[in-house]
């Protein structure tokens, strides 16, 4: 007897659980079909600290607003510092570039709390704890671009949706609000970030959360430059460009190809360089159309002789050497310059994207029968280290205001010519500056690459001085000694790691400036 009133407590217990479990998978916010996101516990030692720590990974839904629809579910992986103070810890998602990269790398190599132990090469298979990681100072949240990582669209036809500038800018700021909304963190204070093409998403994101009274506190805007829609405001674009050529020639000293009569160093050739570039270069760029046939030859022959390309080889009618130009024409050998990094001739192989994928499954218990993928490769199973396609060779609307196909079609071809990243086809999102305008106390961490393909570096520098007050004071544009991804030059990713901690520290009061 005892037993039967057993059993037939435990089915009546089973059976509210289930009916409730049933119950709440119907009418809540979640999909039947999308698994709870995953929660594990984990503990690393950096020296004599131990981070303790959880890890949260799942995806969520990205709804249209007027049908509750989930058009799309997002990917993120999470990590939260166990700590035993009340007051929140700052909030920091970050992703990756593209368009059409998934944030993969700036978990692995940059800021999670472990890191692959070599980036390529032997050994990527080995996880360390990151000693560097961002962790110490915020909560992190790594997050995907829909259509990669395992970010999805919900149907075929809801893919094309999200490929274009507005709707990308659309779903992250979507997705930091639907987080926060979750994990009730409404009153934590936010940070974002993002590398390449990730990084003007950050821009135009920290823009439409502010807009929508979101309490933004910082970006970091790695190797994508400023997103200043108004920068010719502050710095001339022949002056921007013009400056190019200091970046160029510091190029060229590493590969030994810098006019051996100026070659004292290289303090030397960029002090030469900067001093050619304002009294002879911009003039010349300024009045090219009054010089004659001797003059631009002479001044084609000087900035052969800073940037090592051969006189025959620039444009007479422009005197301006394009990225493109100077990464194909720089070398005798007939190898071209890696875009990413102009220190090298191969492109990156990564080797540690498998023992990620394996941590991910294994180690944080996220279960998925999806390929974790960039758009532009298929993964099977297994990471195959082939590079992505450009991201001009995949559908991706860049028009952020109605713009004629045969312009877009044009503003595509040039940046390709160029080789100085994707286009900008309309009237841009508001940005940088417009964000600042709506928090002025933003604070905005410029990460530019001195050996990435577009040789920004003193331009950005000299935009710095030249910025009015209020971005003044909320910017801060800083060059390293590195290419596209600056972390993978071992050394300088404690620099940048140390600079987005103090620009972390300084926004939430706990440092002053």
């Amino acid at each position: 007897m005892k037993r039967e009133r057993a059993s037939h407590l435990y089915k009546s217990i089973t059976g509210g659980i289930c009916y409730l479990i049933f119950n709440f998978l119907i009418n809540s916010n979640v999909a039947a079909h999308e698994p709870a996101p995953v929660l594990t516990h984990h503990q690393i030692s950096i020296g004599k600290q131990k981070l303790k720590y959880s890890a949260e990974v799942g995806r969520l839904p990205i709804r249209d607003d007027a049908t509750g629809e989930a058009h799309a579910y997002m990917f993120y992986t999470a990590y939260r510092l166990k700590t035993d103070s009340e007051t929140p810890r700052p909030l920091l998602f970050l992703w990756g570039g593209g368009p059409g990269g998934w944030s993969l790398n700036m978990n692995f190599e940059f800021a999670g709390p472990v890191r692959s132990k070599t980036i390529y090469g032997p050994g990527g298979g080995e996880l360390v704890p990151n000693e560097d990681t961002l962790l110490s100072v915020a909560d992190l949240v790594f997050v995907d671009q829909i259509g990669t990582g395992y970010s999805r669209a919900t149907k075929t036809e809801y893919i094309e949706e999200f490929q274009s500038t507005i709707n990308d800018t659309r779903s992250f700021a979507e997705f930091i609000r639907l987080w926060r909304v979750r994990h009730r963190l409404e009153e934590t204070r936010i940070f974002i970030g993002g590398i390449s093409w990730g990084a003007p998403r950050a821009a135009t994101v920290s823009y439409s959360l502010l807009e929508k009274g979101l309490p933004l506190a910082g970006a970091v805007l790695i190797t994508g430059e400023t997103s200043l829609n108004s920068r010719s405001k502050y710095i001339s674009d022949i002056e921007f460009e013009a400056l190019r050529v200091i970046g160029m020639s510091e190029v060229a000293f590493f590969h030994s190809k810098t006019d051996t009569k100026a070659d004292h160093g290289l303090r030397e050739i960029k002090r030469a360089a900067r001093e050619w570039v304002y009294k002879i270069y911009i003039p010349a760029l300024e009045n090219i159309s009054s010089l004659t046939l001797s003059e631009k030859q002479n001044i084609a022959a000087q900035l052969a002789g800073f940037t090592g390309i051969s006189q025959e080889k620039i444009n007479l009618q422009t005197l301006v050497i394009l990225p493109s130009e100077f990464r194909k024409y720089l070398l005798d050998d007939g190898k071209v310059l890696y875009g990413s990094d102009t220190r090298r001739t191969e492109r990156y192989k990564t080797t540690y994207v498998n023992a990620a994928l394996n941590s991910i499954k294994s180690d944080l218990g996220y279960i998925s029968d999806l390929n974790y993928r960039q758009i532009g490769e298929r993964l099977i199973g297994y990471y195959t280290g082939e590079q992505p396609k450009s991201p001009m060779q995949f559908p991706w609307d860049y028009a952020t205001s109605p713009v004629p196909k045969e312009e877009a079609d044009r503003l595509i071809a040039n940046a390709i010519a160029r080789g100085a990243g994707p286009p900008t086809i309309g009237t841009p999102l508001s940005g940088t500056e417009e964000a600042i305008g709506l928090n002025p106390d933003l604070k905005v961490l410029v990460v530019i690459a001195r050996f990435d393909g577009e040789s920004t570096c003193e331009s950005n520098l000299a935009l710095q001085d030249k910025l009015p007050g209020t971005l003044s004071k909320a910017m801060t544009i800083k060059c390293y000694n590195a290419g596209h991804s600056p972390w993978r030059t071992p050394s300088v990713r404690k620099e940048v790691s140390d600079d987005v901690k103090k620009m972390l520290l300084e926004a939430t009061g706990v440092i002053k400036k």
